[in-house]
């Protein structure tokens, strides 16, 4: 507690107490202005927003991703259980037929396409690629819906 002098006033605070009160006012200046520049810095918190929203679209894409390759094999199997072996082996023949003709025209494409054409073509090839699963199964649904409407108009 702070004691009186003769007159019943307090006494003047000493040097060394008006120089600890000033620089617990600068820190306490200083932590309050960061406070104050931080929420001023509208590019920093969209940044940091954006950044946040990114990751989730990310994991929310994965998810997806994995929700639909799970999904696509479930029907691959099904189909699979599903055709007769005769349509299974006309499929497999045709993809096998399909393969040897995408690689001659492939090789014929490189040879002959502009470089922006190859170039556009690869990243298709990549994409396939790591879509596989769906392509797949869209492709085996395909053929057997056709060799079934054959048999079904052969008749």
């Amino acid at each position: 507690m702070s004691t009186s002098d003769k007159n019943g006033s307090t006494p003047a605070p000493s040097t060394r107490q008006l120089r600890e009160q000033a620089a617990a006012t600068r820190e306490e200046l200083g932590r309050t202005v960061d406070a104050l520049a931080a929420q001023a810095d509208v590019k920093d918190r969209a940044l940091r927003k954006a950044g946040m929203v990114a990751g989730q679209v990310r994991r929310q894409a994965g998810q997806a991703k994995a929700q639909a390759q799970e999904t696509a094999a479930q029907a691959l199997h099904l189909m699979q259980d599903k055709v007769p072996e005769p349509v299974r082996e006309r499929t497999a023949q045709a993809a096998t037929q399909l393969t040897g003709t995408a690689t001659t025209v492939a090789a014929k494409v490189q040879q002959t396409a502009p470089e922006p054409v190859v170039r556009t073509a690869a990243q298709v090839g990549r994409v396939v690629r790591r879509n596989r699963m769906p392509l797949i199964g869209a492709t085996a649904a395909l053929a057997v819906f056709t060799l079934v409407r054959r048999a079904r108009r052969g008749r």
